[in-house]
């Protein structure tokens, strides 16, 4: 079958599609292929829509047959991961199925690709920060190279932060303020570059000065690191 063709299926119709006494009426559908789907006869919306509405499992894999592709698509245009578009679209199963009632689609195509979209920006945000937190504690963990480990009494700590203060209070302003910008506002190796109009590899080489500077500056008040 190809794109165009007409075929005469066996259809039930919709009134007494669930009942079990049903005597299987046959009528002509013509059916136009204008899905993803490829080699098989896609259901009717209305039909599909009455298969979430009994509670019929065959919904979803009906769902599957005529729009998983576009869904899958609808998904992989905003994450570019065949993976998460495949988590996403079975999201949107889940979803249709726990929705489907009390919701009644009037275009099912349109109402399955909002729920595929709604969870392909979510996973979007979700693994942006998950990158972030990565940034984050890359940073940390550069920064806390520089101080001493474990714990401190308190009027060490106050010592620590009047020379942390008095560190940075002794270096260039552009040197400081890229500084701060990733280990006081966690900011990226390149957002620091496009903000500071800089190579990433010159604030890489920046950074690694200034700390072990740092290191140099702590030793000499006294810190062992």
């Amino acid at each position: 079958m190809k794109k165009g063709d007409c075929v005469s299926i066996p259809f039930l119709k919709n009134e007494n599609i669930f009942q079990k006494d049903v005597t299987n009426p046959l009528k002509k559908l013509c059916i136009r292929v204008k899905g993803p789907w490829k080699g098989g006869i896609a259901m009717d919306d209305q039909d599909i829509l009455a298969l979430y509405l009994a509670r019929r499992e065959e919904a979803v894999s009906e769902s599957e047959a005529k729009y998983g592709r576009y869904l899958h698509a609808v998904a992989y245009n905003i994450l570019y991961d065949h993976e998460d578009a495949k988590e996403c679209v079975n999201d949107t199963y889940v979803g249709a199925w726990n929705s489907i009632p009390p919701n009644k689609p009037a275009v099912l195509r349109t109402f399955l690709a909002k729920i595929t979209r709604n969870s392909a920006i979510n996973r979007y945000h979700q693994r942006k920060a998950e990158k972030r937190m990565g940034e984050v504690e890359k940073a940390i963990e550069e920064y806390y190279e520089c101080l001493p480990s474990g714990e401190m009494p308190t009027e060490d700590a106050v010592v620590l932060k009047m020379l942390i203060d008095s560190f940075l209070s002794s270096l260039q302003a552009d040197a400081r303020i890229v500084f701060l910008q990733r280990y006081w506002y966690f900011l990226s190796v390149k957002e620091i570059a496009r903000a500071r109009g800089m190579s990433e590899s010159a604030v890489k080489t920046g950074l690694m000065r200034t700390r072990n500077k740092f290191k140099e500056y702590l030793a000499k008040e006294g810190v062992k690191v």
